[in-house]
This record gives C-alpha cells, sequence and structure tokens, in this order.
C-alpha cells in the first residue's frame, strides 16, 4: 500500500504514513486487562479469539471497546473474529439474541481450503479430539463443557500394571499450592506415559522435596512444575518454588508461562485417546478419581470449588510440555513496502 509505519513499542501504537503525510494509527490493547481499554478514541475496532476468554471478562472488555467507539468522521464498527468455544460470550451476544446493529458470519475451514497448506486440515484432525473438530474446523457453538472435563479417560482401558524400577528416571508433574501441594509420578514405557504413583496435601516445596527424597532414594528427578513457580513462593523464603526445585539437583522442564487450561486439557485427552497416557489405580487412586469426577464450572473452566483439581493440574503439566497442541501454521508471504 506504500505506506510507512512507526512502531511506538512503549504505547503500544503503530502510526501509518504515506512519505510525511499521517494517515492513521493502529492502537493495539489486551482484552485480558479491560480496565486498560481507556483514554483513546477510534473509529474501527478488530477483536481477535474473544471467546478465549471467560463470559465475565468478556462482557467487560466489550463494554469498553463500546464506549472508545467515539470517531466523529466516519461510521463506527467492530468485527470479532474468533474460533467458536462453546455458547459463551460471542453466541449469546451474536447468535442467541442479536441486535440489529449485530451481524454473523459462519465459515468452515473447508470454504478456504484453496488457500491452505494440502496438510493443515489433516493436521487439525490429527490434533484435536472428535467433540472439537465441529468448532475448530466447521465454525459451529457446539457444548464444549458438558460432562466431565478429561471425557478421554477410561479407567479400564488406560489402566497400567507398571511400577517404579529401582534406578530409574521419574517424571514428576507438580503443582504448587500453599498447605496443598501435588505431585504424579509418571514413569516412561516406550512412548506411553504411566502415573504410578501421587502425592497430595504436601504442605510447601521445602517438604515437597524432602518427601521425593525420602520416597525415591537413588532416583534422577525431572519436575515438569507450573510454571508460576519461578515468582511464586509456597514458603516464606527469599527462594522461588522452581528455584528451590533447581537447588534440590532437580532437572526442572518448565516454559516460561503455562500454556491454556484448554491447550491442557487437549493435550492429556488426545493422549489417552492415542494410548499414550494411562494411570496405574492402584497406585493413583486419588488421581484416577480426580480425572474421572473433575467438571466444569459455570464459566467453562475445570471446578476448583470441587477440589478435585490440583492433581489433575499436577499430572497434565507434563503432558502438555511433552506432547503440547500443536495448531498446524498458515505461512504466507508478505511484501513489506519500504
Amino acid at each position: 500500500m506504500g505506506l510507512n509505519v512507526a512502531i511506538r513499542e512503549g504505547n503500544k501504537e503503530v502510526h501509518f504514513y504515506s512519505g510525511r503525510r499521517y494517515r492513521g494509527t493502529t492502537i493495539c490493547r489486551s482484552m485480558e486487562r479491560p480496565e486498560t481499554i481507556i483514554g483513546f478514541k477510534i473509529g474501527r475496532a478488530l477483536v481477535d479469539e474473544m471467546d478465549v476468554m471467560k463470559t465475565d471478562k468478556a462482557e467487560k472488555a466489550w463494554t469498553k471497546i463500546i464506549a472508545r467507539m467515539r470517531n466523529m468522521d466516519s461510521k463506527n464498527g467492530i468485527d470479532v473474529t474468533t474460533t467458536p468455544e462453546g455458547f459463551k460470550f460471542v453466541y449469546k451476544k451474536f447468535k442467541e439474541s442479536p441486535s440489529k446493529s449485530y451481524g454473523l458470519v459462519q465459515a468452515s475451514t473447508y470454504q478456504n481450503e484453496a488457500n491452505l497448506p494440502d496438510d493443515y486440515i489433516g493436521s487439525l484432525i490429527e490434533t484435536y479430539p472428535d467433540e472439537l473438530i465441529s468448532a475448530y474446523l466447521d465454525g459451529q457453538f457446539v457444548n464444549l463443557t458438558s460432562g466431565t472435563v478429561f471425557n478421554a479417560y477410561n479407567r479400564i482401558k488406560h489402566r497400567s500394571d507398571e511400577r517404579i524400577i529401582p534406578g530409574e528416571l521419574l517424571r514428576i508433574g507438580m503443582d504448587f499450592n500453599v498447605t496443598n501441594m501435588s505431585a504424579v509420578i509418571y514413569v516412561l514405557r516406550g512412548k506411553v506415559w504411566h502415573a504410578v504413583d501421587e502425592l497430595k496435601g504436601v504442605y510447601d516445596t521445602p517438604v515437597m522435596v524432602e518427601t521425593i527424597k525420602d520416597r525415591y532414594p537413588g532416583h534422577s528427578i525431572r519436575v515438569y512444575p507450573d510454571a508460576t513457580g519461578a515468582s511464586r513462593k509456597t514458603v516464606n523464603a527469599s527462594t522461588s518454588d522452581i528455584g528451590i526445585l533447581e537447588n534440590a539437583k532437580f532437572a526442572v522442564y518448565a516454559n516460561g508461562t503455562n500454556p491454556f487450561i484448554k491447550d491442557r486439557v487437549i493435550a492429556t485427552n488426545q493422549a489417552f485417546n492415542k494410548g499414550f497416557l494411562k494411570i496405574n489405580d492402584t497406585m493413583c487412586p486419588e488421581y484416577a478419581k480426580c480425572m474421572e469426577q473433575l467438571a466444569y464450572d459455570d464459566n467453562g473452566a475445570p471446578d476448583k470449588k470441587s477440589n478435585l483439581d490440583h492433581l489433575p493440574d499436577a499430572g497434565t503439566y507434563p503432558i502438555a510440555f511433552e506432547m503440547p497442541v500443536i495448531k498446524p501454521a498458515i505461512v504466507l508471504p508478505v511484501k513489506f513496502a519500504r
């Protein structure tokens, strides 16, 4: 388009110019912090992946965005692009009871097939469980929060008889909670992860470290923790939870941030579907119980009030790390104007 841009990283703005003539500004804001969507006026807004958010937060962000539409020189408008994430904000606002000024276009990935890599749709089908294909491939609103969270788990089908072998590497998923830490211990048999022990209700990270050392002497330990433990502390000390694990000479495997809960759930259900995850329900009775019973709350998130979420959190961190959901990428050629 023959435009030059000046990126203002500090205030998250991009200014557009034709030569020296100013043409306009794009203002970038995160809906995760609706309170920051203030202090400016715009004529057009583009909102991406709104249904990823909890419904109440999406409502707050939408209210803030609507209030910014104050351009007197043109017709104001907002475009929303999103993958349907169940019957959440976008369904209620655009499908269930839209006002006259709201419109909805639903499109299938198949309708865009000519513009996609040859293996893109096949990769989507391979990546997502059956119940998500209607939403992610066909663009349909479907109930993604009915029944249990880990609906692919079958106690009989996914039962393991494996036990810990002396001296073998133990892979441990860990969830940090003050006075209520949890851990799930895995062993690897070929490509299959077997949950073979569990620790629950542990007071804090130093106690967890001592418990692991006492319970599994002679084993190399690899921990897949909650990534927020890099800055959080379950004990009143100067060292972070992950720092305590590293000081104990445990190998720590964690990314800078946790994956979305949704992606961790999908990765775990896919691992069950593909036979890559099994649970010894004799050695891990509470973990098996929680995986069977954990349901969704009214916001479409795993229900924390049930107190069934701690062991599943711990047990799914390593699965999401080693077998992450990787949506196939679309790489398009881009021409940059100088």
